[in-house]
């Protein structure tokens, strides 16, 4: 499926606003901070059920503030990528001003773990996807992928990172393979090292399901040992001009097929087992096609029902600024939905869903 990505593109060149205060020094208070870390929950594993709503990193504002506001405890954070092709460093937005390091964004992620939540890095995105600039696509050197995924993990103490393909991303197979390796040697180095580390997939559907190209990079993460932890699937632009979509059926719709799809590649999981790893991301309001593809308040207060009696995994929707009714009809902004609907009326939709994670925290 492709997208426009009018909403979700990558930015690069912007610095981002938001690491501005009081960042996270590793010197000689290095230690401290590790304790700190560990006793607010960070490198704890992500709860069974979790609400993580998009955040578009390159906008101005505090991710920490945003999450408290409006009431969500995890969010993640989009994206990372190399600044140009055939680098193997990546940073966020593509921004050589924001690297992977406690001065972009360490703060705000130290706090969001204090308030017992945490953040998921996510790499690519339509914008990287389709400039070549996906660590994976851009980067020929397996070890230097992995330790790239590996330095999120040390740096900011999380533990899933996305990995968002699509597009041009979806028929690189050498990409697919580098990345699909890259993420078996960071899971081994985290069982090694004693972190927890879970990877998710972030892919394109139809209502009918992964179209052939998507499989195939689970069926590659397969042969290359790389566990997958979360299937997560776009229910949303789906671009087919047919008729205007119930985009709560059809997120359903997608999720039965894709729970089909899943459960032919791994069959020891059993049917509960795969609903436990598949996550539905959703685009409030009206999304980057236009006003038949509109997901409303009512679309969401029905999916977080249906996910919760399903038990997936993960619940999610891009973006979260654009959770706010300030602009009525547009369709694909960035820093609003298009309908009318009270601030935050979305994330307060879905927060239900994860009001009890695995240590019975709310």
């Amino acid at each position: 499926m492709n997208r426009s990505g009018s909403a979700r593109a990558v930015l690069t060149g912007l610095t981002t606003a938001a690491v501005a205060a009081g960042m996270v020094m590793l010197g000689s208070g290095g230690a401290q901070a590790a304790v700190q870390h560990q006793a607010s929950g960070a490198n704890r594993p992500m709860p069974s059920r979790v609400v993580a709503p998009y955040y578009e990193s390159w906008m101005a504002g505090s991710p920490a503030a945003t999450a408290a506001q409006s009431g969500n405890k995890y969010l993640t954070m989009a994206f990372l990528q190399t600044a140009a092709p055939g680098s193997c460093t990546a940073y966020w937005n593509g921004d050589t001003t924001t690297p992977i390091a406690s001065s972009s964004f360490g703060s705000d992620i130290a706090a969001i773990q204090a308030a017992g939540g945490n953040v998921i890095p996510s790499f690519g995105g339509y914008g990287a996807d389709t400039t070549n600039t996906d660590i994976a696509d851009s980067c020929t050197n397996v070890k230097a992928i992995a330790a790239v995924y590996e330095s999120l993990v040390t740096t900011y103490h999380v533990t899933r990172i996305d990995l968002d393909i699509e597009a041009d991303s979806l028929s690189n197979t050498a990409g697919i393979d580098r990345r699909n390796k890259a993420v078996a040697l960071a899971e081994h180095w985290a069982q090694k090292t004693g972190h927890s580390l879970q990877f998710s997939y972030t892919m394109p559907t139809t209502f009918n399901g992964l179209l052939a190209n998507t499989l195939a990079v689970l069926q590659n993460a397969i042969a290359n040992h790389a566990h997958v932890g979360v299937v997560n699937v776009m229910t949303f632009d789906y671009y087919d001009g047919a008729y205007v979509h119930d985009m709560a059926a059809d997120s359903i719709s997608a999720a039965n097929a894709v729970h089909t799809q899943l459960s032919a590649l791994y069959p020891d999981k059993g049917s509960a087992g795969v609903w436990g790893m598949i996550g539905v991301t959703e685009m409030p309001g009206i999304d980057d096609y236009g006003a038949d593809e509109t997901f409303t308040t009512a679309n969401a207060a029905t999916v977080e029902k249906w996910a919760a009696s399903k038990k997936i995994n993960t619940l999610s929707f891009w973006a979260l600024q654009r959770d706010n009714g300030g602009c009525v009809g547009t369709g694909g902004a960035g820093d609003c939905s298009g309908v009318a609907q009270n601030t935050w009326q979305f994330s307060h939709a879905f927060e239900p869903f994860g009001v009890i994670d695995n240590w019975g925290h709310k």
